[in-house]
């Protein structure tokens, strides 16, 4: 585990512990025959999916920590059994020093989860009704309601549609609403799946301030999951990546992009239409005069590669920077396909972790 953020505790202080996981799924088989439709009746096949396996994971009080995979990696299957919604079919879930599922009354009332495509609003309701069940589901005292209730409305701006009705919100009001709702019991612990799908370049920088601004004022713990990886970045200090049920790499993201060495984007406007053919570099596109392509700087230094174009053309201006983590992210995902194709067990030289053939994340009933 690398060092922990600003808010985050000692390394003895452990908020959330999985050892060694495994969650299985069993999906029964239909065909669309009416023969085998009619002896699946006596004898029903089932389809087993392993979700997770043998899962390994810490994080720690105060931490912020993204967690990131490809479509049905075990992302949400994560979330899902340290929100107490699933149990493990092996292994041993610890959050907050209490087991998920044994501890379920206890413990719900100091976490906070929220699944970005799933809503806890009333929604033929006002926003308030929401809010006014929960103090009085939750027991939350009148004074402390009122006082979180101020700042949540403060820092989300909820107070302009907290008498609307839930179903006359925009997604991105829906979201920073069920964000709020579920800071009302003032939880030490985040679970994010997804909070800002869908949501407008406006408001996701609203929650992602909030979210940053409720850690280190509050040291609240937050593990977040997203297809965005940059805002991952912008959030977290710490990724964890899960690919196939197995944890693929945990560390920070100048450690991930090093994974696949220095990868830069050059950009050069030549006099001439055709691109220079330089050794080390891919070609990407060219737009008239102004040529794309990409390297690797930790092998083919920038200063090198410059005098190798200026021996080949005229260059009248130079751009390069650092690929996107998303472009980063596309090609781990990428090498890691190939590893499959090629039948590849593939163990991340950066910290040691694994990846392996696994199951899909599915959110069917367990069997």
């Amino acid at each position: 585990m690398q060092e922990p953020g600003r808010s985050a505790t000692s390394a003895g202080d452990i908020a959330v512990e999985l050892i060694g996981v495994d969650k299985t799924f069993y999906q029964r088989q239909r065909s669309s025959r009416v023969g085998d439709a009619v002896r699946s009746l006596f004898r029903p096949r089932f389809r087993e999916v392993h979700a997770l396996r043998q899962v390994d994971l810490a994080i720690r009080r105060g931490e912020v920590v993204a967690y990131a995979g490809p479509n049905g990696a075990g992302k949400s299957t994560t979330v899902k059994l340290l929100s107490s919604v699933l149990a493990p079919t092996a292994g041993t879930v610890r959050c907050l020093g209490m087991d998920p599922m044994r501890d379920r009354v206890r413990y719900v009332g100091r976490i906070g989860v929220v699944f970005g495509q799933r809503t806890e609003l009333w929604w033929d309701q006002p926003v308030a009704a929401s809010f006014e069940w929960k103090r009085v589901v939750w027991n939350i005292p009148r004074d402390r309601y009122e006082s979180m209730l101020g700042f949540v409305k403060e820092l989300l701006g909820i107070g302009e549609f907290f008498d609307s009705l839930a179903r006359q919100l925009s997604l991105g009001q829906k979201m920073r609403a069920d964000l709020a709702l579920m800071l009302m019991h003032e939880p030490e612990i985040l679970f994010l799946d997804e909070p800002t799908i869908g949501v407008d370049v406006l408001a996701k920088r609203a929650i992602l301030d909030f979210i940053t601004d409720l850690n280190r004022k509050n040291g609240v713990t937050v593990m977040i999951t997203s297809h965005d990886m940059d805002e991952l970045e912008r959030l977290a200090g710490r990724i964890v990546m899960i690919d196939q049920g197995r944890i693929a790499f945990d560390g920070d993201f100048g450690a991930l992009r090093r994974q696949f060495g220095d990868r830069r984007h050059l950009v050069l406007e030549t006099a001439d239409a055709a691109p220079p053919v330089l050794a080390g570099v891919r070609h990407v596109r060219s737009d008239g005069n102004r040529h794309h392509f990409t390297f690797d700087a930790a092998r083919t230094p920038i200063p090198a590669l410059l005098r190798q174009a200026g021996e080949r053309t005229t260059i009248h201006d130079v751009e390069t920077h650092r690929l996107r983590i998303d472009d980063v992210i596309a090609k781990i995902y990428e090498h890691w396909n190939t590893d499959r194709d090629t039948g590849r067990d593939v163990r991340d030289t950066d910290r040691g972790g694994t990846r392996s053939d696994a199951g899909d994340d599915v959110a069917s009933s367990e069997g």
